[in-house]
């Protein structure tokens, strides 16, 4: 119960990191919000998290940290009492995602469940589901009451001028914008069909009575087969790619499909054993080799089109268009888009080191040398990127960073909301505050006193 309750609590926060694995003392219940309770352990844990994630740069009391909590549970109270839905799939989804990094961060989902005192991945499935429903409640809330919110250019004006005037505008890390032309290398259709047969022989061992357990440790090119042997459990909901999952449920306990092709190379799938909703499989993935003459002849495309640009023969834009093979790209003038902001812009140090390492000596307008490169699916392909725009490091600029002040602007006008409702639910909100900690100072009237 005690590992539950922790495991539980750091899932709601939604932390990005596995926690310690330390014994927690439960010492009572904290604090009642509504329906929502809160023990005493998950205010020290929730400590725990924040130091880790800043470094020990954050340092909150224990009465504002069970505050922070509070704040959550409110919101989650009148989610449910304002009616808000969210969907069964949204919430397994969510869970196959926390399943998905807890199984990569332990090796197996036995050693997740095992650590942190579930009976069974049923039995954590179902802690999960709890926990993503409240955290979606959570964000619908939020979203319900700031969702009219909205800046006017004047606001946003006179919120950079407090700044300036307080000597608090923010410094902002050298941001960048790149473009990109993709060559993929295709492996021949003599390696396709080798593939293909190779597979072939691996399904007709496992009919013939061979462990496909052993054949993929063996053989199968999947990363995470040293872990699991090549198996998974799958609900129709999992986030695997729609190849995989329509051959997965296709298929009968104990049948082994055809070899088939997804984005991630060739496999081979045995039905282990099918329980209600969900099902066991275990495969072999392959992916077909690539000869050095391909390779060579990916690099030396990608190098012709870089010369042609550099001689002026064509813009970067126009070989984009005609030579680019990245479907994602192609369609936007070559330019990648920062998965975290959605936008087009960088911030130069906080890249992916490997690709901060090529483009980090470039000047705007600049091209790359030729480059070889590899999806996780195993997509092999030659680059070049352009420096479309640099923006030196520099302290807040009206002008030029008006999109981050507005941003900045409307993010703290939303805050000013959320910290009224707040104030004003927590009048009309049952609480009860354990007698430990009754004395602490609030930002709220919890006690309404």
């Amino acid at each position: 119960m005690v590992k539950r309750t922790a495991f539980i609590f750091v899932i709601f926060l939604a932390t990005s990191q596995l926690f310690s694995q330390s014994k927690i003392k439960v010492d009572g219940v904290a604090v009642v919000v509504g329906e929502n309770i809160v023990l005493d352990s998950d205010v020290q844990k929730f400590k725990e998290e924040i130091l880790s994630k800043s470094e020990g740069k954050v340092s909150l009391s224990d009465c504002e940290m069970l505050e922070e909590i509070m704040v959550q549970k409110l919101l989650a109270h009148h989610a449910v009492v304002d009616s808000m839905v969210v969907s069964d799939a949204e919430v397994a989804s969510s869970v196959d995602r926390n399943i998905a990094y807890f199984k990569q961060q332990m090796g197996s989902i036995e050693k997740v469940v095992a650590l942190y005192g579930f009976n069974d991945e049923s039995d954590l499935r179902k802690e999960l589901s709890k926990i993503e429903k409240e955290a979606a409640l959570i964000r619908r809330e939020k979203q319900s009451i700031v969702q009219e919110v909205a800046v006017t250019p004047e606001e946003v004006r006179l919120y950079f001028k407090s700044l300036e005037t307080t000597g608090e505008l923010p410094e902002f890390g050298t941001e960048i914008e790149l473009a990109q032309i993709v060559v993929h290398v295709v492996p021949s259709e003599l390696e396709l069909q080798e593939t293909i047969e190779k597979l072939s022989k691996i399904r007709q061992d496992v009919l013939n009575g061979s462990s496909m357990r052993m054949k993929a440790i063996l053989y199968s090119e999947d990363p995470g087969v040293t872990q699991n042997g090549g198996k998974y459990t799958l609900t129709r909901e999992s986030q695997f790619v729609k190849e995989f999952k329509e051959v997965a449920f296709s298929l009968d306990e104990g049948e082994v499909s055809e070899p088939f092709k997804s984005d991630f190379g060739y496999h081979v799938i045995e039905l282990e054993k099918i329980k209600g909703q969900e099902i066991d499989v275990r495969h072999v993935l392959l992916q077909p080799k690539v000869s050095d003459e391909k390779l060579a002849e990916a690099q030396e495309s990608v190098t012709k089109i870089r010369d042609s640009i550099l001689a002026a023969d064509l813009s970067f834009e126009t070989a984009v268009t005609r030579y680019s093979e990245d479907k994602d790209t192609k369609q936007n003038k070559g330019i990648l888009v920062n998965p975290q902001t959605n936008d087009s812009r960088f911030e130069l140090t906080r890249m992916d080191p490997a690709l901060y390492a090529r483009v980090s000596s470039l000047e705007k307008g600049e091209i790359s040398e030729p480059y070889y490169d590899e999806t996780r699916e195993g997509l092999k392909m030659f680059k070049i990127l352009l420096m479309k725009d640099k923006v030196a490091a520099h302290q807040a600029d009206f002008v030029k960073d008006y999109v981050k002040i507005q941003q900045m602007t409307l993010q703290k006008k939303q805050q000013e909301v959320l910290e009224k409702w707040n104030k004003e639910h927590v009048s009309e909100t049952y609480v009860k505050i354990n007698a430990n900690n009754q004395a602490c100072s609030f930002k709220y009237n919890w006690a309404k006193k």
